[in-house]
């Protein structure tokens, strides 16, 4: 029976309790392999970068460190200048006219290369002058532009004036050549224009104007100073003063002049 009992499976036993890994190769086992190696490199890279980054903190410590604290005996430089007479605090030069404090360290921190930082402070002026010289170009527009409106507007307006001194001039021909029984004025546009009239009538004068001295040829200023010249020589009268003088004389003595800028 201890025999049959023995060929029995025991259940109990480290066949059934311990269940056997399968080790079988295939994709399951290189999957784990590679995450395995995955980790280790990661491991290693934050390692290095632990590594570099207290390599730079433990420099920069030293180095602040050193900016700190005088030179002492230990460094040779400095003996040497103890040697020559050279006392801590005392400016360099042989007439003590140099520099107390040592030359500051500038750290460069960045990546770039020798001369990378004044070649964009460069470009940043250049760029800050070509601002510069757009703004005054435009500047120099508009008051280029407003000076040409205010020429304008003056022109305009010195036009409508010598318009003005035209017709008062022509009124007062009129009214001075009725005093003294002009029928005809010597020139038609001496004579302001009747608002009302035919055609046939201004057929009729432009007729006439053209056997004389076509006024279309002339401008209003020429027009105003043969006018006016007219009215000193015929009447005495100066449109600007108001005035019709005495003689000659009287007008030459009291009127500034033939023209509008005497009088101002």
């Amino acid at each position: 029976r201890k025999e049959n009992m023995a060929e029995e499976e025991d259940y109990m036993s480290d066949s059934f309790i311990n269940v056997q890994e399968d080790v079988r190769p295939g994709v399951p086992m290189l999957r784990q392999i590679r995450e395995a190696r995955r980790k280790e490199e990661k491991q290693q890279q934050a390692n290095l970068k632990n590594r570099q980054k207290s390599l730079k903190e433990e420099e920069r410590e030293r180095r602040d460190i050193g900016l700190k604290n005088a030179l002492g005996c230990e460094n040779k430089g400095f003996a040497l200048l103890q040697k020559m007479g050279y006392k801590s605090g005392q400016a360099l030069g042989k007439t003590g006219d140099g520099i107390v404090e040592p030359i500051p360290l500038n750290v460069k921190t960045g990546k770039s290369g020798i001369g990378h930082e004044s070649l964009l402070k460069r470009k940043a002026e250049e760029r800050l002058e070509s601002y510069r010289r757009k703004i005054h170009m435009k500047n120099q527009r508009e008051e280029k532009a407003a000076e040409e409106f205010r020429m304008r507007l003056k022109s305009k307006q010195d036009e409508l004036r010598l318009e003005g001194d035209l017709r008062r001039s022509q009124r007062a021909c009129q009214q001075l050549d009725a005093q003294k029984n002009i029928q005809v004025p010597r020139e038609a546009w001496y004579w302001m224009r009747p608002e009302e009239e035919t055609e046939e009538e201004e057929e009729e004068k432009e007729e006439q104007d053209e056997d004389k001295c076509p006024s279309e040829d002339l401008s209003v200023l020429e027009k105003l100073q043969i006018l006016t010249g007219y009215l000193r020589e015929e009447h005495l009268y100066c449109i600007w003063c108001g005035t019709a003088y005495e003689d000659k004389e009287d007008l030459s003595s009291n009127c500034p002049g033939p023209t509008s800028a005497d009088h101002d």
